[in-house]
């Protein structure tokens, strides 16, 4: 009886499953022992191989094309590592093994054995003499060559997407690697991987909404984490020295093509460190995955046609010792510099006419004017300046109003002993000299700025940690994500996360 809801394709693909189990084969396969991966066997042939004298190779791989010539199929498989074709030759295969050919459609995956060859044409084939069914494909593959090219469906159905796309398997396999290596580097620089809560009684550590959960058992609520940095730095209390996390975090906010809601940082704390030795951290780290993932500090983001769209370049001034060369400059001199406004404490509608003219005419004219004067200048960088930082800036001394966590620099008062890194248009990281003064961290718990449901609640555990004795130390957050999207030229943070949030379709 044929079910409404399948479609004709399916139920197709649906009756073809059945004659491959009445022929004696499973069409789901097993545990199969000595596939190499296709890339690997590709690399086996060598020239000197005759038509199909090379060694005898097992693979297994997607249908991705399939062409019938009477007594011979030709197909392209996929795997991760690429593509291969096979060749089945009816004279090569046992009766049942031509029969089951003709049911195989694009999107099935099969195991393949035999010799390694060339056709005449010269291309690099597998000879069968023996195929398998691994899994039978209930539903057809995008269009053939084309991929899966509708973007919103490509981010729902990743599992289709990583294997009509051969570009989204490389991106997103790159960033596997990049984070194992961000590990080896962080391990060889004497850092110690831990973990804290996911789950935690307040959510502290950045200004942003969290989502909110409940605990049956305690009768409690609790927050997905929006930063690891208060309980990183209760294990500096501890007596640890260098730490790190690659943790996931969670914002309770908008989506774009910079954020997602849950994310990927690394975090890491040194005893008697700075802000500057976190700067050289991340300088030399960025640039040691840049050289050894692509060959080049000049990075290049490419359009769809392959025309460069953008470099950018991770030099820096050579002329300055390494981890040392990326520019440096006071938020208030970038302002300057970039605008004309000379902050002086005072608001902007404060200063003069003309600096707010001068303002206006970059552009600014948005900013909240009933903001403190602080707040108006980290506005003014956040919205004029900082999407146009594409080669690395290091932009220091961040009003300390707006990072209640870090120590106020004794050369600028008013100001945090911090950095925010900008690359590419967008921050990537920031760093502070940590504040370990539990007094005045209370003070700053207590007058930090931002919208009432973003506030930091005071954490009081936090504070009697301080209270033991935190070491000096600096501190700093590496956006995983948005380094991916740096390293590899993508446009849109989704398409360097395996499952991007999305809305479910009605």
């Amino acid at each position: 009886m044929t079910d409404p809801n399948v479609s004709s394709y399916e139920q197709e693909r649906r009756d073809k499953r059945q004659k491959i189990r009445d022929l004696g084969m499973d069409p789901y396969g097993g545990r199969t022992e000595g596939i190499q991966p296709l890339a690997i066997i590709k690399a086996l042939y060598k020239p000197e191989m005759g038509h199909d004298t090379g060694p005898v190779v097992k693979a297994a791989g997607r249908i991705m094309l399939k062409r019938d010539m009477g007594k011979l199929t030709f197909m392209t498989l996929r795997d991760e590592s690429g593509d291969l074709q096979v060749a089945l030759d009816k004279k090569r295969l046992s009766d049942e093994a031509w029969q089951i050919n003709s049911l195989l459609d694009l999107g099935d995956q099969v195991v393949v054995e035999g010799p390694l060859g060339t056709t005449r044409k010269g291309e690099i084939t597998i000879w069968s003499t023996s195929f398998s069914m691994a899994s039978k494909a209930m539903l057809p593959p995008p269009a053939k060559w084309e991929g899966l090219s509708d973007v919103e469906l490509r981010y729902r159905q990743r599992y289709v997407d990583l294997w009509a796309n051969p570009d989204v398997m490389k991106t997103l396999k790159l960033r596997c690697q990049i984070v194992g290596e961000i590990r080896n580097f962080m391990a060889g620089r004497g850092f110690i991987e831990v973990e804290t809560p996911m789950m935690q009684p307040l959510a502290g550590g950045a200004a942003a909404r969290p989502f909110v959960t409940h605990h049956n058992a305690l009768d409690i609520p609790l927050y997905l984490r929006i930063a690891p940095e208060l309980y990183l730095k209760r294990l500096l209390v501890g007596g640890f020295t260098k730490v790190f996390e690659m943790n996931r975090n969670f914002r309770n906010e908008g989506i774009s093509p910079r954020h997602n809601p849950e994310f990927t940082m690394m975090e890491a704390y040194e005893a008697f460190g700075s802000w500057q030795t976190m700067a050289e951290l991340i300088e030399s780290l960025v640039c040691d995955l840049a050289q050894k993932f692509f060959g080049t500090l000049k990075l290049e983001h490419k359009n769809p046609d392959g025309t460069v769209r953008r470099t950018i370049n991770l030099e820096g001034d050579v002329s300055k010792p390494a981890g040392q060369r990326w520019r440096r400059v006071r938020l208030v001199d970038l302002v300057e510099e970039r605008t004309g406004w000379k902050f002086d404490g005072r608001k902007i509608q404060d200063a003069g006419p003309q600096v707010w003219e001068q303002l206006k005419a970059h552009g600014a004219r948005d900013v909240v004017l009933t903001h403190t004067a602080y707040e108006q200048l980290v506005e003014t960088y956040e919205k004029l300046i900082e999407p146009t930082l594409i080669d690395p800036t290091y932009v220091t001394h961040v009003p300390s109003v707006v990072i209640p966590l870090a120590r106020e620099s004794k050369e600028f008062p008013g100001f945090a002993d911090v950095y925010e890194l900008a690359i590419n248009g967008q921050e990537i990281s920031p760093g502070y000299s940590e504040l370990n003064d539990p007094d005045i961290q209370a003070e700053h718990f207590a007058h930090q700025v931002g919208d009432e449901a973003e506030k930091q609640k005071t954490d009081d555990d936090f504070l009697t940690a301080l209270k033991y004795g935190m070491p000096p130390a600096g501190g700093m957050g590496l956006g995983i994500d948005r380094l991916i999207m740096l390293l590899t030229g993508a446009e849109s943070i989704r398409d360097v996360i395996l499952f991007p949030l999305m809305k479910p379709q009605e």
